[in-house]
């Protein structure tokens, strides 16, 4: 195969990529920053028809316009994803504005940065794990019914963190070890249904998460912990992303370390705890 072919091989690859999300009805949480906000943009060059969700209602609005620029269908709707009721709520939004769902992104989330022993409010577990695993049951669970007559699908943004315990951080670890155990057992129960589950885990991410990481008294911490110039942007963490929601694989991990980690693991668990302890040390 000659450069030419191979370069119409690559574009044809793309274009079926395209063609197969393209119009697809997308819930997307957290929309408003990070992570979310660079998948909403990127779906939106694909076509997608989106419904952007998060509780700041003016940074989803100016979403919304950077959105409607690049072409896309656009329907925001506020909201907070640890609330049962603004999850029915986001679902009919979809449905009385597009008529069926595709696709729903459980992306929104939150952090803790700080030893367990040194954990004052213990709130903060509650807080951690209602947005970060009851969040996403919630939503998928008033999803459900369209996502089946659809053959849809469920992605969750998780982390490397619910793959392996990280020091500082045990509830927002324990939130997603939760949601991939949750996930996992539900991707079985709907084999039948034809509907994929994909678990995405990025490693450390350039986002205002860590800014709004919980201390040990459940406050902000007001600035990130982490080298960010040594970390992935969200809009590299998104283009990894891109090719597991449109192929409905299975599970992505975005970074070595955590694909290697899963087999340390198993293996040598005491080095994957000094790389752990490492890692949250040197803040990259």
């Amino acid at each position: 195969m000659n450069v030419r072919d191979l370069s119409y091989l690559v574009t044809c690859l793309k274009a079926s990529a395209v063609n197969s999300i393209q119009n697809k009805v997308v819930i997307l949480t957290g929309a408003s920053e990070g992570i979310g906000r660079a998948l909403a943009l990127e779906l939106a060059q694909l076509g997608c028809r989106l419904v952007i969700t998060a509780r700041n209602l003016a940074r989803l609005e100016s979403l919304a316009t950077e959105l409607e620029a690049l072409g896309a269908e656009v329907v925001v709707e506020p909201g907070d994803i640890s609330v049962q009721q603004d999850c029915q709520r986001i679902v009919a939004t979809a449905l009385a504005q597009f008529g069926h769902i595709d696709i729903v992104i459980n992306n929104a989330g939150m952090t803790m940065w700080t030893r367990f022993d040194q954990l004052s409010n213990l709130d903060v577990l509650d807080d951690v794990m209602r947005v970060n695993y009851l969040g996403p049951a919630y939503l998928t669970h008033a999803a459900l019914p369209h996502l089946k007559q659809s053959q849809g699908q469920i992605v969750v943004v998780a982390s490397v963190a619910g793959l392996t315990g990280v020091p500082t951080r045990s509830g927002y670890s324990a939130s997603k070890h939760a949601v991939m155990g949750f996930f996992d057992s539900l991707r079985i129960e709907l084999a039948d249904d034809n509907i994929a589950v994909t678990m995405l885990c990025p490693d450390f991410v350039l986002s205002e998460i860590h800014k709004r990481a919980l201390d040990g008294e459940g406050k902000p911490l007001g600035q990130s912990p982490m080298q960010e110039s040594k970390i992935m942007t969200a809009a590299q963490c998104a283009q990894q992303m891109l090719p597991a929601i449109i192929h409905r694989e299975r599970q992505l991990i975005t970074s070595t370390r955590g694909r290697l980690g899963r087999w340390l693991k198993l293996f040598a668990p005491q080095l994957i705890d000094k790389i752990a302890r490492k890692a949250i040390q040197s803040g990259h």
